[in-house]
């Protein structure tokens, strides 16, 4: 009886093909996308800096044997040590996400796309200090650069029409997918070697979202892009070894990605990979906030000088109403959240929660996150206020390829019909239509970061190379990278 099961190996998926043609044959030529990408550089590595005050990121950071040295090995920004490159780029992408304040990428999935630079720099730097013992040429902050516009390329468009949150995935598959490719693509491998690569990716079981939900939220979350770019460089160096790749990851009966998680159904495509994500990325700004309360934290911001004296004491805010927060629809479903909330991490995913400590304060940092802040009873008499409402214009703007906007607004009403104004902000300060307003405050955010981990001579340094694009552009890795050693 013949067998019903074919043993003739496929032609690698369209997918992985286009990833990988894009990887290994694309130029990006677009300046716009080249001086964001510098920008992102600065606002990533800050991000980490600042992470480093909190010891619950630093007791992971480190080797893993203490003491360990790694000759040649990649440097971790803001810290003394020295790894292999696989251990380097968890290091470095736990302390930029540790905090939830670097870049974003809103579309049928989110995520945040500089997740991708724990791989690019640790291994960038990594080669570059290889080459230096073997009397070759290093590899420049513009390759790290490009690496950054193609990751993020390849993570947002993938991101664009494809939910993987819907199917209970969390989004740092997509790190992992576009840190693979792109290692690969600086590790030399071919167009075939990068298709393996990718397709390792996938067929890896993937990181569930439950960290990031009640009841289970906790710190993983601040650490899982870390091992997703952690993992691609891994598979990236087993392939690079010859590991052999899988060609339908994708697509094969049974036993493919798209039968065993997500849900049968073929991935969609809005538009073919370029430099449209770096140039459209959100940077978090003003606030260590979920991206998808932004605005509605600067509403609060603006609310608390109109009616911030109204409440200071629990007798106040007895005499509020409701509190209105008027939203889109992902923003109800991701951190729309009522009860208890048991950390940082759960707090910082709380659109109340966010909202509350803008209207008692005027502004939100990440210490406001810590329990002394949380136990403030205000805070929660303020959440019991709130209700939150989906607004049909602001979920449609949310989804609109030329809007992407992530709009808010929130209006206190009080017990004696009197009533705050409704104050809606539409685009957040990060966004690519707020840039002009928005990079002189990521230079200040970058400043304040620098000044946590260096010396004033250090902090000039660093800051007047990654003020000039050709000068930094040019610089080599192992150079840049040694600029922020303690």
């Amino acid at each position: 009886m013949s067998a019903h099961i074919s043993n003739i190996r496929p032609d690698p998926d369209q997918v992985l093909v286009d990833i990988a043609n894009y990887v290994h044959d694309y130029v990006i030529n677009s300046d716009e996308a080249y001086d964001t990408a510098r920008n992102c550089l600065m606002d990533t590595l800050g991000c980490g800096f600042e992470a480093l005050d909190y010891p619950a990121c630093t007791k992971l950071l480190g080797p893993v044997v203490d003491g360990t040295v790694v000759p040649n090995g990649a440097k971790v920004p803001g810290t003394p040590y020295q790894l292999d490159p696989i251990l380097a780029a968890f290091n470095i992408g736990a302390m930029i996400r540790w905090l939830d304040f670097n870049d974003t990428w809103l579309a049928a999935e989110w995520g945040h796309p500089s997740d991708n630079l724990g791989g690019i720099l640790a291994t960038a730097d990594w080669l570059s200090r290889t080459r230096m013992a073997q009397g070759k040429t290093p590899l420049t902050i513009k390759d790290v650069l490009t690496a950054m516009i193609k990751a993020h390329e390849i993570q947002g468009v993938l991101a664009l029409e494809n939910s993987f949150n819907r199917v209970g995935l969390d989004h740092v598959v997509l790190v992992k997918i576009a840190s693979a490719a792109v290692v690969a693509g600086m590790l030399g491998a071919t167009k075939s070697q990068i298709i393996d690569a990718v397709s390792n990716a996938w067929v890896d079981g993937q990181a569930l979202r439950t960290y990031r939900h009640s009841p289970n939220t906790g710190s993983r979350k601040s650490w899982a892009a870390g091992d997703a770019t952690s993992r691609a460089v891994r598979l990236a160096l087993m392939v690079m070894k010859g590991e052999m790749g899988y060609p339908s990851a994708l697509t094969a009966k049974t036993w493919g990605f798209y039968d065993v998680l997500f849900k049968g159904n073929a991935f969609k495509f809005q538009r073919p990979y370029g430099s449209y994500v770096m140039e459209q990325v959100l940077f978090k700004i003003s606030f260590p906030a979920e991206f998808h309360a932004q605005t509605a934290v600067e509403c609060a911001i603006q609310l608390n000088a109109q009616v911030g004296s109204k409440l200071q004491t629990p007798e106040q805010i007895g005499e509020i109403d409701k509190i209105v927060i008027t939203t889109h629809e992902s923003a109800i479903r991701i951190i729309d959240k009522t009860g208890p909330l048991n950390n940082p991490a759960d707090r910082d995913h709380c659109i109340q929660y966010m909202a509350a400590i803008g209207l008692l304060k005027g502004s939100l940092t990440a210490a406001d996150y810590e329990d002394g802040v949380a136990a403030d009873p205000r805070v929660d008499a303020l959440r019991d206020k709130m209700i939150c409402v989906e607004k049909a214009e602001y979920t449609k703007d949310y989804l609109d390829p030329e809007k992407r906007s992530i709009a808010n607004a929130i209006q206190v009403f009080f017990k004696d019909g009197s009533h705050s104004d409704n104050v809606a902000v539409e685009y957040p300060i990060g966004h690519r239509r707020r840039r002009g307003e928005g990079i002189p405050e990521l230079v200040k955010k970058f400043k304040v970061n620098l000044a946590r981990r260096f010396s004033a001579s250090q902090q000039a340094a660093i800051l007047d190379l990654c003020s000039d694009q050709k000068k930094l552009e040019a610089m080599p890795v192992n150079e840049f990278v040694d600029l922020m050693v303690v």
